[in-house]
């Protein structure tokens, strides 16, 4: 069945000519006109164009071209990624009807791939939050339990990857929004080395914060999406030997104010790792808290820098949170956002003296599961934050420092969420992101895939 196919099962068919780019295409279109209804996933659906590239990459195929390695491969684009002729909106009412005269470059990159571009995906307002509730094109819906949220700001990302709507899709993450989708959803996504993947073409919020990256079912799917996207060999570092791999743990922020259910399933795979051959080594981040709390008046101050002109001519068609937040963004003194980027080069150095001792550092990716649409905060052990800050106060160091950041599954809570493991290694080390991923994956994830399958199935 289609929603449960992988890239490399795809690929492989058409090299078979076991079905051709067009049946595959025409049967992921009605695939998403059905179960989209319930997963709000997308804003907009490219039917025409998506058939008219599955056409051409068809075309290839049948004359033995493979003009890339995503040829034929039907994808998504988050929904403030700029596709020529095709609407996006950023998900707000301010851009509902604007539409790209150019394609951002990842977006030109893919179609000169032969890609297929099946639409843009839901988003939390111009990516400015974690919950994927967009009050303009509804809520987006957590596939494994449709009352809870995917995560976000690349939330329609995710819950079409875990839903089978397609066979990856490409996010942003300013904070965290491809890792905790990805998370929430159960899926992996890559927030690569900052600028590894050009910017050029995306909606942003912050220069200084703002990465592109894949979202996928499974860490081949991820090293086939990257060498498609960057031309590097990324399907060689697939390999289950992670024996010698120094796995660096910190014993402090990253294990402190964690729901029992996502420190039981850390510990449980910081075993597993283990039990792999790798290394466990306690680590230290001594300003990761100060740190990490920068990434707020920096995106804050560039996002009410870069929406200036709606800000005052349409600050009412901004939806109530985001227009909050940029109102605080202009609010901010200069000296502070300065203060914040000092602390950026504090933060990076840190993470570069520990990846001298380590090849990776594993976390949680969320300290808490997804929770119910529309709630607001979140306590843990006493400490009440609201979601936006709870919810990203693993990933978000990672966003400011710039380096490269993979969640994968870890498990599952009782009641059948899905909880994420983070990895982060030295810039441009995304192939012992993609190692370390897929041997922990080969070793312990079959049965959540199965499980994620059966989500996929029952919508």
């Amino acid at each position: 069945m289609i929603e449960t196919m992988s890239i490399s099962d795809l690929i492989n068919g058409y090299r078979n000519k076991e079905f051709s780019p067009t049946e595959i295409t025409m049967e992921q279109l009605k695939r998403i006109d059905e179960v989209n209804k319930t997963v709000n996933a997308f804003i907009t659906v490219s039917h025409e164009q998506a058939l008219a590239q599955a056409r051409i990459a068809e075309k290839n195929w049948l004359n033995g071209v493979q003009l890339n390695v995503l040829q034929g491969v039907p994808i998504s684009f988050k929904d403030l990624i700029f596709t020529k002729g095709i609407k996006t909106t950023s998900g707000s009412y301010i851009f509902k009807d604007f539409i790209p005269k150019e394609d951002a470059s990842i977006v030109n990159k893919i179609t000169r791939a032969s890609a297929i571009n099946l639409g843009k995906t839901n988003l939390h307002e111009f990516a400015f939050g974690i919950t994927s509730n967009n009050p303009f094109y509804g809520a987006v819906k957590n596939p494994w339990k449709l009352d809870h949220i995917p995560g976000g700001s690349s939330g329609g990302s995710a819950a079409a990857v875990a839903a089978g709507l397609g066979f990856a899709s490409i996010g942003t993450d300013t904070g965290g929004s491809i890792r905790i989708p990805a998370s929430a959803c159960g899926i992996v996504g890559l927030k690569p080395t900052r600028q590894k993947i050009k910017t050029n073409g995306v909606q942003g919020i912050s220069w200084t914060l703002d990465h592109v990256g894949p979202m996928t079912q499974n860490i081949t799917d991820l090293a086939i999406v990257m060498y498609g996207l960057t031309d590097r060999l990324y399907l060689e570092h697939c390999q289950t030997d992670i024996k010698g791999m120094r796995i660096g743990v910190s014993t402090k922020y990253f294990t402190e104010y964690l729901e029992p259910e996502i420190r039981t399933s850390y510990q449980k795979a910081l075993q597993k790792l283990e039990n792999l051959g790798a290394i466990l080594m306690e680590i230290g981040l001594p300003s990761v808290q100060e740190a990490s709390d920068q990434v707020f008046p920096i995106a804050l101050v560039e996002g009410a820098y870069t929406h200036e002109k709606n800000l005052i001519g349409k600050l009412n068609q901004f939806g109530e949170d985001v227009k909050t937040h940029l109102q605080r963004g202009k609010a901010i003194p200069a000296v502070n956002y300065l203060k914040a980027l000092d602390w950026q080069k504090i933060a990076t150095s840190e993470v570069d003296e520990v990846l001298m001792e380590v090849d990776i550092i594993a976390t949680p990716t969320l300290p808490a599961s997804p929770k119910p649409i529309h709630t607001e905060s979140i306590e843990i052990d006493g400490l009440e934050e609201d979601i936006f800050t709870s919810l990203t106060r693993f990933t978000r160091l990672f966003s400011l420092t710039g380096h490269p950041a993979l969640s994968l599954p870890m498990g599952l809570t009782d009641d059948g969420l899905p909880i994420g493991l983070q990895l982060v290694s030295k810039y441009n080390y995304e192939s012992l992101l993609i190692r370390a991923g897929f041997a922990f994956e080969q070793a312990y994830l079959q049965d959540f895939y199965d499980k994620r399958s059966a989500v996929a199935k029952s919508l």
